[in-house]
Formats: C-alpha cells, sequence, structure tokens
C-alpha cells in the first residue's frame, strides 16, 4: 500500500499532510509513531490529516509523533489552509477549518496567513487542569526546582513560564516532568518566556507527544496571554521563537487572538507502508 503525503513546517515546526479524501489511510497511531523517526521514517513533528467536513469546509485531525492526537495546532493550520489554497481546493480567502478545539478560520494575509484562533480559556478545569478557577503564579516544584506557572487554553493545554536563562535552560529535563504532572490530565504543553521588552518576547516550547519544537502556533498564544495577564507586555507581541516569529494579538474588541505567520511546502512524495 502506498500512502501520498507532503511535507510542510510554519517556522521549523514540520508536518506531513496527508490527503484522506481519496486514498486510504492506515492505522494511524501506529503510522507516526514508526515514520514520525527522523532516521528510519519521513521525520515530523506532526501529521494533518484532512476530511471533508459536515459543519465547516474541511475537517483538519492532527496526531502527534508519538500517536496521540490532539485539538489543535496553530502552525499546523497554516500550513492545512496553505496546501488548499495552493491546489485550489478552495477559493475562499478565509476558510472554516473543524478540528477538536472547535471551528478555526485561518485566512489570507498578504504572503502570510493569519489564524482567528478564538477566546484563550483560563478557567482551570476547562484548560484542563486539576485547580479550580484562573491558574497565574501557582507555585510547581520539580525536583530542585521551584516554577510558577500561569495555565491558558488555546484549544489545547499550556503551561506558561517566565525566566531569564532562556537559551541555555535545561527544557528537555524538566519539559517532560510538567508535561507529565498528575495535576494536567490530559498532560500539557510548556512554554518557557522570556519578556525582551512590552512588544516582544522570546519562548522555547516543550510540545507534549513531540519534544521540543522549533515553533508552536498555539504556545506562541498562550504565552502572550499569559504575558499580558501578568502584566508583563501589551496585548499585541512578536513572538520570537527558535524557528522564526510571530506576531500576535488580543484583540481588546471580541477577545479572540490572532496569530499571524508563514507557512511553507517542501515536497510531496509517497510511502509504501511496511517497507521499513
Amino acid at each position: 500500500m502506498k500512502l501520498r503525503f507532503t511535507k510542510m513546517h510554519g517556522l521549523g515546526n514540520d508536518f506531513i499532510l496527508i490527503d484522506a479524501r481519496n486514498q486510504d489511510l492506515p492505522q494511524l497511531s501506529t503510522f507516526c509513531k514508526k515514520y514520525s523517526d527522523r532516521r528510519f521514517g519521513i521525520g515530523f513533528d506532526q501529521a494533518l490529516i484532512l476530511y471533508p467536513s459536515g459543519s465547516a469546509d474541511f475537517r483538519m485531525d492532527i496526531y502527534n509523533a508519538d500517536g496521540s492526537q490532539v485539538e489543535m495546532c496553530g502552525n499546523g493550520i497554516r500550513c492545512f489552509a496553505k496546501y488548499i489554497w495552493d491546489r485550489g481546493i478552495s477559493d475562499k480567502s478565509e476558510l472554516a477549518v473543524e478540528t477538536l478545539a472547535g471551528i478555526i478560520k485561518p485566512m489570507k494575509k498578504e504572503d502570510l496567513i493569519q489564524v482567528d484562533m478564538g477566546e484563550p480559556i483560563l478557567d482551570g478545569p476547562s484548560i484542563p487542569v486539576n485547580l479550580e478557577n484562573r491558574i497565574m503564579g501557582y507555585p510547581l516544584r520539580i525536583e530542585d526546582m521551584d516554577f510558577s506557572i500561569t495555565c491558558v487554553s488555546m484549544g489545547n493545554p499550556h503551561a506558561v513560564i517566565f525566566i531569564e536563562e532562556i537559551q541555555s535552560f535545561p527544557i528537555d529535563k524538566y519539559g517532560p516532568k510538567i508535561e507529565n504532572h498528575t495535576i494536567f490530565p490530559k498532560r500539557i504543553n510548556v512554554e518557557f518566556v522570556r519578556v525582551e521588552n512590552k512588544e516582544e518576547i522570546t519562548v522555547r516550547v516543550w510540545e507534549r507527544g513531540a519534544a521540543e519544537t522549533l515553533a508552536c502556533g498555539t504556545g506562541a498564544c498562550a504565552s502572550a496571554v499569559a504575558a499580558h495577564l501578568n502584566g508583563l507586555t501589551g496585548r499585541s507581541v512578536t513572538v520570537h521563537l527558535p524557528g522564526g516569529e510571530l506576531h500576535i494579538n488580543w484583540d481588546k474588541k471580541d477577545n479572540h487572538v490572532y496569530m499571524t505567520g508563514p507557512a511553507v511546502e517542501v515536497y510531496s512524495g509517497e510511502v509504501i507502508l511496511g517497507s521499513r
């Protein structure tokens, strides 16, 4: 069985997009665990699956490299929209995409793609976190270190931590321990953030199910929301990630978070399943 795919990335956060409208799919959890490997497979952080939708223009399912399914991916939905527009599958300048996080709307913005990410969720049980009310500055001790976390959901859960020495911080040591802490019933993405000034932040992301990635769109949004909630920035910021920059605006009028950034197609190919 051959499976056609397209390799894409948003600021180095890389994906394969599989168009499921006209081809049969393997068991996706098993497939992702096998073929996400960067030496023995295709190599990717997440797989994006394109389906028709009964409630929107299209449906996007998302699988992590470890085979787990997740609700949303900000960099992924920009790549998803680019794939559709570049192939003329839709001529709409704004798409409605069904996800596990609800209907998300990417739109063309010159050479970039802007995504209406909706309203941030700040209530603990709704994120979900096993804590009540808004979670800001919550003390979390991990081994020898005390962290102060602010939790936000952008369709998927995030714990944001503000630090000074971001480049040398051992994210691979503390990221997985925070991700799997018992207060997070569905695990959690972890953002380590340095505030540069009122309009800029630098972010490194530990993504649940994918380890550290070069960029995370929902993580950038969550970091921007958390920075403003803590009085560290305004509502509009440039987020510097290892893979590049995203512009995030938390609009005061409608309370929606808007993310603007690039999407790139790398190549298309096909894999013969079972050939490894």
